[in-house]
């Protein structure tokens, strides 16, 4: 896949020598870092800022993060990664987020699927986003396989 096909990019940027692995390839943590970078910057663009989150007292939480590696990435490599939503309710209280890592030469190197909502940061608590927010929310890249899922009453 060619750089000019790779779409909904959120972070670009070099691995560092910190973020490698005694194998001498990216560990495996980096890539949930990166992954998280991605999906922050992903919120940032739809017009979601973590300081307005902040206000709100509301912060995403993760259930479920998996990684699926494709090919090794090495030092020094710059790196792309992509965010699409894949699943979502109406309200964007559950959600799935698909992102992909791709090295310079375009190759697809990971996976990385995280399911998670918004947890009320003051009590601790699961929390669904006032509707200025959601709606916000609602405009992130989708991917082509969208679901949406009906919300549970």
């Amino acid at each position: 896949m060619s750089q000019t096909e790779v779409v909904n990019v959120f972070y670009e940027g070099q691995v560092l020598w910190s973020q490698i692995d005694s194998n001498q390839h990216m560990r495996h943590s980096a890539y949930a870092d990166f992954a998280a970078q991605a999906r922050l910057i992903m919120l940032e663009s739809v017009g979601l800022k973590l300081a307005t989150l902040y206000d709100f007292k509301i912060g995403p939480v993760l259930f479920r993060e998996e990684l699926i590696y494709l090919r090794e990435i090495g030092m020094n490599e710059h790196i792309r990664i992509t965010c699409e939503l894949t699943k979502s309710r109406p309200d964007g209280s559950r959600w799935s987020i698909r992102h992909e890592l791709y090295r310079s030469d375009g190759v697809k190197a990971a996976i990385i699927t995280a399911d998670g909502s918004w947890i009320d940061t003051a009590k601790r608590k699961l929390a669904i986003l006032p509707q200025e927010l959601s709606q916000l929310f609602m405009k992130a890249p989708r991917s082509s396989d969208y679901v949406e899922e009906q919300s549970s009453k």
